[in-house]
């Protein structure tokens, strides 16, 4: 099995099952992985240098306007679309086997937690993974020590509040908080501005 392979079933939503060729892949995956976040988040480094780490971690370029403060966490790596222009501060995991894509403009806050995968309810089907991914809009700013869970979609410009679980899709341009997190309010486009 390759990257390309892995990443066709897990985008597809299909099941990794227990002690399955893809199941060990993503195991090897998983050692590249900790090997370069090892390496970002044991030494100090530039932004540049920060940037030059996270794309041979994801495998695509970091935009240059997006900043990251490590430790940066991931299990995989190899699934994240990140945008330009975005924050992410201190102690984010990004746990990306089924697909984590974000906007341009996002702020995401000190150690929030965005997971793509679940695994299986029954007792004997508990080593399955089923992978869902995660999308987040334009110039979406989620609070500190919020969770997103997989299959979650956040629209353009939506706020998360800080310690949010976010079980249910956010519609665009609404702030969103609290376990599980509930519409609290509407951002008002007009005033929202515009990335």
């Amino acid at each position: 099995m390759d990257l390309k392979e892995f990443l066709t079933i897990t985008n597809s939503g299909q099941t990794i099952e227990a002690m399955s060729e893809a199941l060990f892949f993503s195991d090897s995956v998983t050692q590249r992985a900790l090997k370069l976040t090892s390496e970002l988040n044991c030494s100090f480094h530039t932004q540049q240098e920060v940037r030059s780490i996270l794309s041979e971690l994801i495998m695509k370029p970091v935009p240059e306007h997006t900043f990251i403060n490590p430790p940066f966490y991931t299990d995989f790596g190899c699934n994240i679309t990140i945008g330009d222009g975005c924050y992410v501060n201190i102690g984010c995991t990004m746990q990306d086997h089924g697909g984590i894509v974000i906007g341009d403009g996002c702020q995401i806050g000190h150690h929030v937690t965005i997971v793509t995968v679940n695994h299986g309810q029954e007792p004997e089907n508990r080593g399955n993974l089923h992978p869902e991914p995660v999308h987040i809009g334009k110039g979406v700013w989620i609070g500190a020590n919020s969770t997103i869970l997989p299959g979650i979609s956040i629209g353009d410009y939506a706020i998360i509040g800080a310690g949010s679980v976010v079980t249910h899709d956010v519609p665009a341009y609404t702030v969103a908080a609290g376990n599980p997190a509930r519409l609290i309010r509407k951002i008002d486009p007009a005033k929202a501005g515009q990335i």
